[in-house]
């Protein structure tokens, strides 16, 4: 056999035994998820800001960083809902490069899953108990959601997973919403197609076991930009871009038509400084079209304390060991932009 089995990981709920939430932490997660189910519906008016670090690699500059979203959260709770990124799963393209908390705690250090389980679920715990925020992160492997379950008031599923069946049938039995990114190409036809499978119910194998799901009502669209056939970047999130997609969610028998922009990535060919015009722009248009301003309810935004990136070992508080993030100041300044439009 080509697989060496090194040991088998503990279960979902042994990890959650040990790793437990408060009851004041339990309740404020079921605050935030109502808070945030009602935007996605459209029973609240108030806009997400899903805002944090590319990937959560530090558990004391993550918490740090939460912890002053969770001041501005206060100012603003009128009109936003502010989502932390904890992503403690990083997909790369070439399979090379830091995977995230969950699979190496330390970047400096070898891969340990049990390890990465552990250090995932304490980040989140922290964060949520320190800050009361509850956060969002990516679904890179299915098999995980259990361990984050209670935890999560948003999935993201990323440009590279959404095409996958096991990632669709999976969010079908989500209670919280999650975010079908565009794929890479572009197509978004293909986020759409994820979207419907994930709102219907299905039958399938899931960790062992043949399940059925309800359908997650709640799943929505996350346009993130594309890439052409010779690596150029094509931006999606302009007027006309939401115009076609008002369209196209017309065609298909979706319910609770809603759009998140992600304001990096091939939207902005990652050049992180540019996150803050084209948030502005995304407003601006939010303003002077009832359709946009129904169908965007969020943006993402990549932030962290320090501005740009840095390479593993370098060990410069809060500065983002993978895509270059905003930050803290510009971070909190577009903040109150965002509430000031909405």
């Amino acid at each position: 056999m080509s697989f060496k089995f090194l040991k088998q990981l503990p279960s979902p709920e042994e990890i959650r035994k040990e790793y437990g939430l408060s009851q004041t932490a339990v309740h404020t997660k079921q605050e935030r998820d109502q808070m945030v189910s009602d935007i996605i519906t459209g029973a609240s008016d108030k806009f997400l800001v899903i805002i944090g670090p590319c990937s959560a690699d530090n558990e004391d500059a993550v918490c740090d960083y939460i912890s002053r979203l969770s001041s501005v959260q206060e100012k603003v709770k009128d009109r936003l809902v502010l989502i932390p990124r904890i992503y403690t799963n990083k997909p790369r393209t070439t399979g090379e490069g830091y995977k995230g908390i969950a699979h190496q705690p330390d970047p400096e250090k070898r891969p340990d899953m049990v390890a990465g389980l552990i250090a995932m679920r304490k980040m989140h715990i922290r964060a949520l108990e320190e800050s009361g925020l509850s956060a969002a992160d990516e679904m890179l492997y299915p098999e995980n959601w259990p361990y984050v379950e209670d935890l999560l008031s948003y999935v993201a599923i990323g440009a590279r997973s959404v095409e996958d069946q096991h990632h669709r049938l999976t969010v079908s039995g989500f209670d919280v919403p999650a975010g079908m990114k565009n794929p890479t190409s572009g197509d978004l036809s293909v986020m759409l197609n994820s979207v419907y499978a994930a709102q219907h119910p299905h039958h399938f194998v899931f960790r062992g076991y043949e399940v059925d799901t309800s359908g997650n009502p709640l799943t929505h669209v996350v346009l993130r930009g594309a890439v052409n056939k010779r690596g150029v970047c094509i931006p999606n999130y302009h007027y006309e871009d939401l115009e076609r997609l008002i369209q196209m969610y017309e065609t298909m028998d979706l319910k609770h038509h809603a759009a998140i922009i992600d304001a990096n990535h091939s939207n902005s060919n990652k050049q992180y400084e540019q996150q803050i015009r084209i948030v502005k722009e995304i407003m601006h248009n939010r303003k002077i079209s009832p359709e946009i301003h129904k169908l965007v309810k969020g943006v993402m935004i990549e932030s962290y304390i320090e501005p740009g990136c840095q390479k593993v070992g370098e060990h410069i508080y809060g500065k983002s060991i993978t895509d270059p993030c905003l930050g803290w100041e510009e971070s909190e300044k577009l903040i109150y932009h965002i509430a000031e439009m909405n």
